[in-house]
Order: C-alpha cells, then sequence, then structure tokens
C-alpha cells in the first residue's frame, strides 16, 4: 500500500477536529454498577441498624446510617453517570488518540499513535449485555501507560482498534530508509 493509498484510508477514519461522545447507553451500565456498589455498602450498614436496634449505646438512631448511604447511592446512580458521560469525549487524529473526561479533575490526554505497544478491545458481562466495549490502549512507558475509552458501540471499538493497528504497521519511523 502507497502513502497515499495509506493515508486515504486512514482519512476515513479520522476525523481531526472532532471531538466523539460515548455511546448513550453506557450510563445505563454506570447506573447498574453504580447501584451494585450502593448495595455492596447498603447491606452492611443495614445490617449495623439491625443489631444496634435495642441498643442504647448506639451512635446513631435506627435508620440514620442506612438511609444515608441509601440516599447518597441514589445520588451516585442517577447523578453522577449523567455527569461522567457529558466529560467523556475522544478522538482518533491522524498522528494521536486524544481523550478527555473526568467530572471533578478534567484530565486530557494525547497518546501519540507512535508509541503504542498494543490495542484491546474488551467487556465486561454487563458491556457485553449492552453490545458496547471498551478501548484499552498499552502505551511505552510506565506513568499512565494503559489508556482506556468507555463506553463504545463494539463496532467502532473494534474499527479504532484495527486503525490503530495499521497506524503501527505502516508507522514510517520504523521503516528502513531507501
Amino acid at each position: 500500500m502507497t502513502d497515499s493509498q495509506s493515508e486515504a484510508a486512514r482519512s476515513e477514519v479520522v476525523e481531526a477536529d472532532t471531538i466523539h461522545s460515548l455511546d448513550a447507553s453506557v450510563r445505563n451500565i454506570w447506573r447498574i454498577k453504580g447501584a451494585g456498589l450502593t448495595l455492596l455498602l447498603l447491606l452492611p450498614s443495614l445490617f449495623y441498624d439491625l443489631t444496634h436496634l435495642f441498643d442504647p449505646g448506639s451512635w446513631l438512631p435506627f435508620g440514620v446510617l442506612s438511609g444515608t448511604v441509601l440516599v447518597l447511592g441514589l445520588i451516585y446512580c442517577l447523578a453522577w453517570p449523567r455527569l461522567r458521560y457529558r466529560a467523556w469525549g475522544f478522538a482518533l487524529r491522524p498522528e494521536e488518540l486524544y481523550t478527555e473526561h473526568g467530572v471533578l479533575n478534567h484530565i486530557r490526554t494525547v497518546v501519540p499513535l507512535r508509541r503504542i505497544q498494543h490495542v484491546d478491545v474488551s467487556q465486561d458481562l454487563i458491556e457485553r449485555e449492552f453490545a458496547l466495549g471498551r478501548l484499552v490502549v498499552h502505551t511505552a512507558g510506565s506513568r499512565s501507560s494503559d489508556v482506556v475509552v468507555p463506553g463504545l458501540p463494539l463496532g467502532e471499538a473494534e474499527r479504532i482498534r484495527d486503525e490503530v493497528k495499521r497506524f503501527i504497521l505502516e508507522d514510517p519511523l520504523t521503516e528502513d530508509p531507501v
């Protein structure tokens, strides 16, 4: 494949100035996982409330701990995925992968495609039900060497993986000069 053909193939996938959002159903995945975490925290607090129901030396009245965990868990399940979704964006550019995310601490990451060592597409059980996947990019170096883009439709994640793989195989820096 010549350089012009390679560039034409790359330009079909790469949209240089467009920041893409994640798939909207990733919010449901985050809600389900948040509900699981809330349940995991709610059970011990309910246990504490029930075992100290008639204890006069209890440091909290009955239901305060469980109620607090439940209210905070509901906020975490309903509001946090929406905020997290709005904060996420990514772009595959001709020479780099750009990601931005974070609600409280906004993080922008630029990964030069030359530094990528390998790319994975992974799914957990819940993501599989929604036909979504995560693009996991492993880069050279020790600090922040893995970059994860969650909530991509499986086909799009595989397409980006293949495009990055194609770039790695055609990298002009690895070719011998003629």
